[in-house]
């Protein structure tokens, strides 16, 4: 049984799709989901079962625990995660927390790293930069993590056509349905990998 940890910030599209993915399987235990933001919607879609009946505790943190303290760390090693799925979440990871779980933490990025990464480059941001720069195609990258926004080691990566009448609302609506569509499939990939 492999089990994984979703961190996320926001609605928590991808941690459900992830849920959901997974949720018939006998091998793979979505064991906890760790949020910095006690309003993400994340914690409302767990709450309601991830729209597959799969209820996951969720942990909220703070900054303090995050950053000053190895709690999280203890956490996640007392859960035996194999896996840290990133699914939307904002904050820097530390390089405690990286060294912790090397190879074992991984993040999506919606654009074609390493063009439109960094600190602050992140949702709509990050769409808003495509199309004002003329892109004339976007998509996502899957990416171990580092102690760098966005720098890790690519894993994966797919495309989406961005039209010159397109709205950064067009952009990410493709993006969107390209992580829906991998995101669990490669999760599934590297912990085959890890076994």
């Amino acid at each position: 049984m492999k089990r994984i940890a979703l961190f996320a910030s926001g609605s928590g599209s991808n941690a459900e799709k992830i849920a959901q993915y997974f949720a018939n399987g006998t091998d793979v235990e979505i064991t906890l989901v760790l949020t910095n933001n006690p309003k993400a919607g994340v914690i409302e879609r767990s709450r309601r079962g991830f729209g597959c009946g799969l209820h996951v505790p969720v942990l909220t943190f703070d900054r303090a625990a995050f950053h000053e303290s190895d709690r999280i760390i203890k956490i996640l090693k007392n859960q035996q995660i194999d896996l840290i799925v990133l699914a939307g979440f904002m904050w820097l990871i530390p390089a405690g927390l990286v060294r912790a779980f090397p190879n074992q933490m991984v993040n999506i990025h919606p654009a074609l790293l390493p063009r439109f990464g960094g600190k602050g480059m992140y949702g709509h941001h990050v769409h808003e930069a495509v199309v004002a720069a003329g892109e004339t195609e976007s998509g996502i990258t899957i990416h171990y993590v580092n102690e760098h926004y966005d720098e890790g080691q690519v894993i994966f990566q797919a495309r989406c056509p961005v039209s010159a009448t397109d709205t950064p609302d067009d952009v990410a609506r493709k993006v969107q349905a390209l992580e829906h569509e991998h995101y669990p499939k490669i999760v599934e990939t590297i912990l085959r990998e890890l076994s």
